[in-house]
């Protein structure tokens, strides 16, 4: 054979999200507040041009209200018991 088989699927409508912990974010906005999907790409924790995706390992003690595009049934527990809360973007 000249050209090889292409095996498998490539699925053209996949959304690759960038991700974020929840640890990471307590480390970097230890005082609490509102973080955008913005701020986490200017402190360096998510891709430029990526959907954010926060997900849960690690431990948060400060209340923030995270806006991002996905988040993980975890964070969103973490972030609410924490005193925070969650918003989904798209």
């Amino acid at each position: 054979m000249r050209l090889p088989k292409l095996r498998g699927f490539k699925n053209p409508f996949r959304v690759e999200y960038s991700p974020v912990n929840v640890g990471k974010l307590a480390e970097a906005f230890p005082e609490g507040g509102s973080v955008t999907a913005a701020d986490l790409i200017s402190k360096g924790l998510a891709r430029k041009g990526q959907p954010v995706k926060v997900l849960g390992s690690g431990e948060i003690s400060s209340a923030l209200t995270v806006k991002a595009h996905a988040f993980s049934a975890s964070a969103e527990q973490k972030i609410t018991a924490a005193g925070g809360s969650v918003e989904t973007s798209r």
